[in-house]
């Protein structure tokens, strides 16, 4: 790892240096260059002045910018080039390397532009004071405003190539911290450049900029040949303002065409992210974005089902997990199912979460799988239970809490431990196994403690019948306030009577009518 990291590093020094060179041949002894030579009408010996300028500048320029290039670079080589970088290392060098692309257009235009423009101005002007240069000093003038749009065309080259440079670096940052420290240092993107100012900056330089150099140029051979230059700008001036203006606003355009769709599929990850994968974007569009809104709806299906596959994967875990618990006392069979079916009722009819419901239900199946830990001659007994005994049965939420504790991943479990440790709590503090009262017993528990003592007192044992079920409605109302939850003993109660009580008329009614007709 260290070996790749070391070889980045130098590979991006080398690329972004070429880069450097590649926009300084380009701007400033291309369009700069061609602009001198083709402009103004020199003499050998004015020539080999202005050159001399030019070549005492270059290498104060070049000076200045190498000071400044280290000082930027310099967190990229410490994430890079030591051995045992910390993370704070780590992260300082991945932002240093986000942000390289506009440290560049600062270093252009800093350093780079100011030492290669203040030294030349001040020369120039002063061989002109003397007589020495023979060049109009308005000339001069002139040529420091090219240099200010020649630097600006040279920052725009140097931002998109030094954003091309960056990214395998971002990526070896990035490998370093996973392979070194984990998960744990968090490296990622962040908006440096909007793309309405990338775009409108670009549009500028590349569309207005060199409308601008060749009304340079033109003012410059029209006071050559006797033209004023200030009439001249008084009509430039406007035409080239009102191109600016248009290349800006092109660009701003060209910039809102393109966030569109990045914004809307932004939108629709957060909501990915928080586990809806039944969304889908719409696809209006007539460029590549069309082919990535189509992969991107073709990713969600992927996801929903395999979503859905889990879920019920789980369901099913949670399933057999009861039915094996069941399988132990044929007494209690389907006890757990119907637990989870009457406490999904209850939270539906408080108005919980989807999520939570879900959550609730399988807490449910599992509220009393520590059973699985109490042995078959007491949990199975008969008759009534001693009071040891029935110190022994009481440990079976605390056992079951401990069983559900030990799947893994454990954060999926966690929501189900509370109803699972606090079913037999009661409203009034007197239950088990924390003696817990009130709303400080959890929420799934002071659901499930109605759902379940309702499920126990309608069901058979071998030593009593089950009572009927307007007697445990009976019981429930008279234990609101004191045994259980009075919320919630109303929501199961309207529940039960707007969805059971008709689901058990209408059986009855098919019995009914099927003995009548035999």
């Amino acid at each position: 790892m260290s070996w790749t990291a070391n070889y980045e590093f130098k590979r991006l020094v080398k690329r972004l240096i070429l880069n450097y060179f590649a926009g300084s041949i380009v701007a400033v002894l291309g369009v700069g260059g061609v602009l001198i030579l083709t402009t103004l009408h020199l003499n050998p010996e004015d020539l080999g002045i202005i050159c001399g300028i030019l070549g005492g500048s270059l290498v104060l320029m070049l000076i200045a910018d190498s000071i400044a290039f280290r000082v930027q670079i310099r967190p990229i080589r410490k994430a890079l080039l030591a051995s045992h970088p910390t993370e704070d290392m780590l992260v300082k060098g991945y932002h240093r390397a986000l942000h390289l692309p506009a440290l560049a257009v600062l270093r252009v235009m800093g350093p780079h532009w100011l030492s290669f423009l203040i030294p030349g101005l001040v020369s120039s002007s002063i061989l002109v004071r003397r007589g020495i240069l023979h060049l109009p000093l308005a000339y001069v003038w002139l040529a420091s405003l090219g240099t200010l749009i020649v630097a600006c065309m040279h920052a725009v080259i140097e931002f998109f190539l030094t954003s091309r440079s960056i990214e395998p670096t971002l990526l070896t940052i990035r490998r370093r911290g996973e392979h070194m420290y984990g998960a744990s240092v968090l490296l990622r993107g962040q908006v440096v450049v909007p793309l309405a100012f990338k775009f409108a900056m670009s549009a500028v330089v590349f569309g207005a900029l060199p409308l601008l150099l060749f009304g340079l140029a033109n003012a410059v051979r029209l006071t050559h040949v006797g033209f004023g230059s200030s009439t001249y700008w008084t009509w430039a001036g406007g035409i080239l303002a009102l191109g600016s203006l248009f290349s800006a606003f092109g660009g701003y355009l060209l910039a809102s065409d393109v966030q569109r769709p990045i914004r809307r599929l932004e939108s629709l990850m957060r909501r990915v992210e928080r586990g809806d994968f039944s969304l889908r974007a719409d696809d209006t569009y007539m460029d590549e974005f069309s082919d990535l809104i189509q992969g991107f709806n073709l990713m969600l299906n992927g996801l929903a089902h395999r979503d859905a596959m889990n879920r019920q994967l789980i369901d099913s875990y949670f399933a057999t997990l009861a039915a094996a618990l069941d399988a132990r006392d044929p007494y209690t069979a389907g006890h757990s199912q119907r637990v989870a079916r009457y406490a999904e009722a209850i939270g539906r009819k408080v108005n919980l979460s989807p999520q939570t419901v879900r959550e609730l239900r399988q807490s449910a199946l599992l509220h009393d799988i520590g059973k699985i830990g109490i042995r078959d001659e007491i949990l199975l007994k008969e008759g009534k239970l001693t009071d040891e005994e029935f110190a022994i049965i009481k440990q079976h939420p605390v056992i079951g809490e401990k069983i559900i504790r030990q799947i893994q991943p454990d954060d999926a479990m966690r929501p189900l431990l509370p109803g699972i440790r606090s079913h037999h709590e009661r409203y009034d503090g007197k239950g088990y196994p924390d003696g817990l009262a009130g709303e400080d017993i959890p929420l799934f528990g002071r659901i499930l403690a109605v759902a379940d003592a309702f499920d126990a007192m309608t069901s058979d044992r071998p030593y009593r019948a089950g009572m009927p079920v307007e007697r445990a409605i009976q019981v429930l109302r008279e234990g609101r306030g004191t045994q259980w939850d009075p919320h919630f003993v109303d929501a199961f109660i309207d529940v039960y009577q707007e969805v059971y009580i008709p689901d058990e008329a209408k059986s009855a009614a098919r019995e009914a009518a099927a003995s009548t007709s035999q």
